[in-house]
Order: C-alpha cells, then structure tokens, then sequence
C-alpha cells in the first residue's frame, strides 16, 4: 500500500491523547503551535474518557485529583490551558478512608495538620515519627520534582543541575517506600497505615520509589478535588484550544510507526497508510511502548531505546463499573474513596487469581456523589466502581487472541472474577450492594486494548528507584525531532500526567516554563 501524504502542515505531531498528551498539545497551542493530535481509541482521552450504558456513565481512570484548586499548581496549569473551562470541585475535607482488619478505619483529610493530629491520636507513642514521616515526605516530594524539572532540561543544565542536587535526588529517589517508611515509623501498623495508598501510583511499598510516593501523597496534602461533569470534561475544555491554534484532534488513528529519516524524527505513518509530517515528534502513549512499536530497529539498539526497554510494566487490574439506584448516600456510599486491606502488610496488595485465595486489597469510589453536575434523575441513579490490582499472569492465557478462541471459558472467567469481587462488595456495603441495578467488569486485556499499554499497565512504566535515576526518560530524547511526554516523563496519575505534559512541551518551547 502506498502511504498517503498529508498535504496539511503541522508544527507538532502529539502521539496519543491521555492527559499527557492533551497538555502538551494545547500547552503549544497556548504559544500558537500548530498541533496534531493522534488517538487510535475512538474518543479522546485516555484514560480521562467515560463510557455509558444503560443510562450509566462512569470514568475509567481518574477518581480523584490533588493540587487542583484554583490557586494550586495543577489548576493554575488548567485555568491557563482551558481558558478557566474546566472546573474541579473538592471531595470533601476526608478524601481516603483506609480500613484494615479488627475494624480498624482512619480518615485521609486536609488540611495536612488535621490528617497528623489524627495519625498522633491514633499512634500516640510515635507523634515524633509522624512529624519525620511528613519531613521526609517534603523533602521527597521536592527531590522528585528535581528530577521531573531535570528531564526537560538541555544539557549541560541538566547535568549541572543533577550534580548540584545529586545527594538529595539520590537519598529519596534512590530508597524505597518501605525501606524510608521502616527506617522512620517503628510501629508495623503505622508503617501500614502511611503507605496503604500506593494503589494511586501502582508500585508496592517494597518497590516504589520513596520520591513517586512522596510525590503523589504530598499533592493530595491540601485536599481532593473531582471535575465537575467528570473526566471527560477536560477533553472538552482542552480540545477547543487546539483547534483554535489550527492544530486538529482525531480520534481513531492509530500510529504504526514514527518516520525516522537520516537519524532524526520526521513524521509518523497511521495504520490506515496517512503520513503526517512535522519538524517535532511527540509520543505520550508510553516510553516502553513508544521504543517498542513505533521505533524503527536502528533506533531500538540505541543504549536510551534499550534501557527504556527493561523497564516493566505497571500492575494491572479488575474493575466492576457499578450502577444503582436509590439514596446511596442513605447506605453508605460516600464521596471520599474507600480503601480495604485484608491484611496489614500492604505489599500483600496484589490479587493472584490462579492461586484461588482471598481478594488482599480493594479500592471503592462513587464518582456520582463526587461530580456536583451529576443528575440522579426521578430514579436517583448513581455511578461508582471497584477495582483491584492484579498480575498480568492472571489473564496472559487469553491474550493475544485467546479469548477469541475459547469465549466460552473467557466469559465463564469473567463471571467468576466478577462474583468473587461483588461477594466482598456486599460484605463491605451490605445495604448498598441490593441498590446495584448494572454492573460491568473491565479487565486488564481491556485495558490494554484500548490504551495498548504493555501488559494492561496503568500506570506506564514502574516506578522503581530505577526508573526513578533513569537517565533515558528524558523528554528531549537523542534522536533529533523525537520527545516524550506524560506520566512516564513525571510521576504516575492523572497530576503526574499533566506535569509530564507540560515538561514535553516546555522542552520544545521553553516559554512553557513560565507558566509552571
């Protein structure tokens, strides 16, 4: 087949439209760059999309954000992006509730000093442990911002910023969550407690940077917040200001393969044959998968290509798209998220489904009480999910085309998956769980076919110390005309995203920076 080129002109070429990818492109189009921006799903989002049935409409991905106040880092990035057309709205003073086995429960709230004092009721024999915890929690959270600032940095200020702030970047970036947690915190069900909200950056405590930890628990210090209307209301605001410039969105184009010509980045081919050309090419559907399907092999062999290779990919997991009907709120749903452990080791989180024991961990939310333009209607119909981490290993036999072949054996899986997890559902929310009219079960073959993540990971790539000292996730990559954008750039999360997002276009018009 031969390619046919596009006789339209762009500035820029964003690969992918999470929300990595749509803060690059419309933070270049804030600086009139003309962009164009690629999906292959067929609605523009990522994992900031909804989908409805039956009258239902839920997020797949975003449940909760931090820093999102109008007078926070994240909303004065999207008041300025959109024009002031996205609006979040605050969870509410508890934004977690953490529950653990003999009925243990404690509330996750801002401000961060009422979130201690409750900790210091709590623990009362470790106050001075906690006030080191949100120390070192500061101090991490800055040092993985060094390093999200170094990556859009050219050198040599990148090298010289890295040497200049090497000790600390190496001291929170370089040690796990549980390695600082236990040097800090002597009580096990403390140490439990502070790090059971890994799942909103999917490493365990045994394996994630303490930095990526720091970071994503420090942007929630001041609270939670939740777009009004939903996720997909930032589509909606952050579209329009890319068309405006000249650039265009377009879903359902597929990229196959970044044009590569004499060394340097030149356009990107789609699966339909279309060849766009540009003088920047960003991708913002992955580093991993970025190096593994859209490079050509030369490119692939380079020393960068092949680190960001080895990295893993992210946890998967289950997710059962609830609808009810009724007064939810009556009986028991709540706006703040629920976490429940069936254990207190919290890297005991993922659930093996092949070795048939019990559900370790599950995240519940209720979208619907979050989203004040939500409209119940005369059936007071609301929305929410749970969700649960698992292993790729527990659906890798009806991957690539498996469950296709055995469909029956597929949706008996799927049934059993999806009554195992209604079963500690209603354990949980006994009143609530008679109220659910629908529910719909997205597994992590789902997730991988719509986002074609590696493995159906959400979150990118691991988020190791490695990952974190990493001198290949770089957005300014060594092939000339080439960039990376996203979670993968920053830290894990829809926050992570929009940050990643603003360094990739910073790093091709460094006026971005003024606006961080």
């Amino acid at each position: 087949m031969t390619a046919k080129s596009s006789a339209r002109e762009f500035d820029v070429i964003v690969i992918g439209s999470g929300m990595g990818g749509m803060t690059t492109a419309a933070a270049l189009s804030r600086f009139d760059h003309k962009v164009l921006l690629l999906e292959q799903a067929q609605s523009i989002g990522g994992l900031t999309h909804a989908f409805t049935r039956d009258g239902f409409s839920w997020d797949v991905g975003l449940h909760y954000c931090g820093t999102f106040g109008h007078d926070q880092l994240a909303g004065r990035i999207l008041d300025w992006l959109s024009d002031g057309t996205i609006e979040f709205h605050s969870v509410g003073t508890v934004y977690d509730t953490l529950h653990f086995p003999d009925g243990f429960e404690i509330s996750v709230g801002r401000p961060a000093e009422a979130y201690k004092m409750e900790l210091k009721d709590r623990f009362p024999d470790n106050t001075a442990e906690i006030d080191a915890y949100f120390e070192a929690l500061l101090s991490a959270e800055e040092a993985g911002h060094m390093v999200g600032g170094e990556r859009a940095m050219p050198e040599p200020f990148r090298f010289a910023h890295h040497w200049w702030n090497k000790q600390k970047i190496q001291r929170w970036c370089g040690r796990t969550t549980g390695k600082v947690i236990a040097e800090i915190i002597s009580d096990p069900k403390l140490a439990a407690v502070l790090s059971a909200q890994w799942g909103t950056y999917g490493g365990k405590p045994k394996e994630a940077s303490f930095a990526v930890h720091a970071t994503i628990m420090g942007h929630y210090l001041a609270g939670a917040a939740y777009p009004v209307g939903g996720a997909s209301a930032i589509a909606r605001g952050l579209v329009p200001v890319i068309e405006a410039a000249g650039g265009s969105a377009r879903a359902g184009a597929p990229v196959s393969k970044i044009l590569v010509e004499d060394g340097k980045a030149v356009g990107v081919r789609t699966n339909a044959g279309e060849e766009f050309r540009a003088p920047a090419i960003i991708s913002a559907i992955g580093a991993g998968e970025t190096v593994k399907r859209l490079l050509p092999e030369e490119i692939r062999q380079q020393d960068w290509a092949r680190e960001i290779a080895t990295f893993k990919p992210s946890i998967c997991h289950f997710d059962v798209f609830l609808g009810f009907e009724g007064d939810i709120a009556r009986y028991g749903a709540t706006r703040s998220n629920h976490w429940f452990y069936n254990s207190w080791d919290t890297d005991d989180g993922i659930w093996s489904v092949a070795d048939g024991g019990p559900i370790p961990m599950m995240f519940v939310s209720f979208s619907s009480l979050k989203n004040p333009a939500h409209d119940p209607g005369p059936s007071n119909r609301h929305t929410g999910d749970m969700l649960v981490f698992t292993d790729w290993s527990s659906v890798a036999e009806y991957a690539d085309g498996g469950a296709e072949e055995r469909p029956d054996e597929w949706a008996a899986f799927k049934q059993d998956i999806e009554a195992k997890m209604m079963a500690l559902f209603a354990e949980k929310f006994p009143a609530l769980a008679p109220l659910v009219v629908y529910r719909e079960l997205g597994t992590p073959l789902a997730t991988a076919s719509f986002t074609r993540h590696d493995k159906g990971g959400i979150y990118g790539i691991e988020t190791t110390p490695r990952r974190m000292l990493s001198n290949a996730l770089n957005a300014r990559t060594p092939v000339p005309g080439l960039f990376l954008t996203g979670q993968d750039v920053m830290t894990p999360g829809i926050a992570g995203a929009l940050s990643g997002g603003m360094l990739g276009a910073a790093a091709i018009d460094p006026r971005v920076f003024q606006k961080f």
